[in-house]
């Protein structure tokens, strides 16, 4: 068992050659999300929605409270297992946006806990670069799905 002096805080991060307004698009409409991340959303995110997401190729979901939206700069995220995950976007040029991620209030032991963490921070890791090949060469890498294979239940 590990014990820890203080909560981990995932951080993933990334600069998109791309106007902040079209990767807060990215994030916001499922049309473009679907592309690189999960594959079903029940809407778009706006502050104070209920958002279900599935990822059906693995034939799980999860709701998502969304606590705080700032356009263009800022989204707070509260999931089902009350874990919150930030995005802000730093507008650096008319055409490059930096998009930093942050994950918290991840809860068990502390096996758990930094579980949960590395995880965490390698799946928004693989989100971002799926974004940002959309976003910039307009590739599809499918690298969410492709991370596990194995545990695709469509095949």
């Amino acid at each position: 068992m590990i014990i820890l002096n203080h909560e981990p805080i995932v951080k993933a991060d990334m600069l998109i050659r791309k106007p902040v307004e079209e990767v807060f698009e990215a994030f916001v409409n499922p049309a473009i999300t679907t592309k690189f991340w999960f594959t079903k959303s029940s809407g778009r995110l706006e502050k104070g929605v209920h958002i279900r997401w599935d990822w059906e190729m693995y034939g799980v979901s999860d709701n998502v409270f969304v606590k705080e939206f700032e356009q263009n700069k800022r989204i707070l995220l509260e999931w089902s297992d009350h874990t919150l995950t930030e995005w802000q976007f730093t507008r650096r040029t008319d055409s490059e946006a930096f998009v930093t991620i942050t994950n918290s209030g991840f809860t068990g032991d502390g096996d758990d806990v930094v579980n949960q963490a590395i995880d965490g921070m390698g799946g928004y890791m693989i989100v971002l670069c799926g974004l940002k090949a959309l976003l910039e060469h307009g590739i599809i890498l499918n690298l969410v799905s492709d991370k596990a294979p194995d545990a695709n239940v469509q095949r």
